[in-house]
């Protein structure tokens, strides 16, 4: 079966340094028709379990430890039996949303992971929050970059755990250097691609 990528939008709140905002968040879910890993778990366990459409979850993979990316994550494990994946750096992140539970497993740069015979390559791009990883797929000529880079330019830093210059020097290192055509799925808003982000 050829890999493909289903998408969803699903609504709720991110909170961070006492404030809270309304957010829509982009859900993506990579595989075939048998199997799946579900990239991000914002707001909602059945708009993503909609999206899974009855396949086997391989693992819950997390870009980075933002409320509005995690929120549900245990819960959706819960309901797939799949190991959430989260780089260590973003452990602080995570406790700020969930105590008590921790990530199944560790992301790390350059690991390569595979659903329905295919690879999705991990890049740590720090910047947006420590532990922020985007993840390339070759096959699919597409990388999911959650919010580490937007339609126009990278994520938003000036909170707690992010550095402006260290996210423009992710982006520069480990997603400039990806073939310009690559269509970067973003966490938010609208798809771009690498060649339109270059600066």
């Amino acid at each position: 079966m050829a890999l493909r990528v289903d998408h969803t939008v699903t609504s709720g709140t991110f909170s961070l340094d006492g404030e809270t905002f309304d957010v829509d968040n982009n859900v993506w879910v990579i595989g075939d028709d048998s199997e799946c890993v579900v990239i991000d778990a914002p707001h909602s366990v059945d708009d993503i379990l909609e999206l899974v459409a009855g396949r086997r979850v391989v693992a819950i993979l997390l870009t980075h430890a933002h409320d509005d990316h995690v929120r549900v994550a245990p819960d959706l494990a819960h309901a797939t039996n799949a190991p959430m994946a989260l780089h260590q750096a973003d452990h602080v992140v995570w406790s700020l949303t969930h105590t008590g539970v921790l990530p199944h497993q560790a992301l790390e740069d350059g690991q390569v992971l595979t659903v329905a015979g295919e690879e999705i390559h991990v890049l740590h791009t720090p910047g947006h929050s420590p532990g922020a990883v985007c993840f390339h797929v070759p096959s699919l000529g597409a990388v999911f970059t959650g919010d580490t880079l937007f339609q126009g330019g990278p994520g938003a830093t000036g909170r707690s755990f992010s550095d402006r210059p260290t996210i423009e020097a992710s982006i520069r290192e480990k997603l400039l250097t990806l073939p310009g055509d690559t269509v970067v799925h973003t966490g938010h808003g609208p798809d771009t691609t690498i060649a339109a982000e270059v600066f």
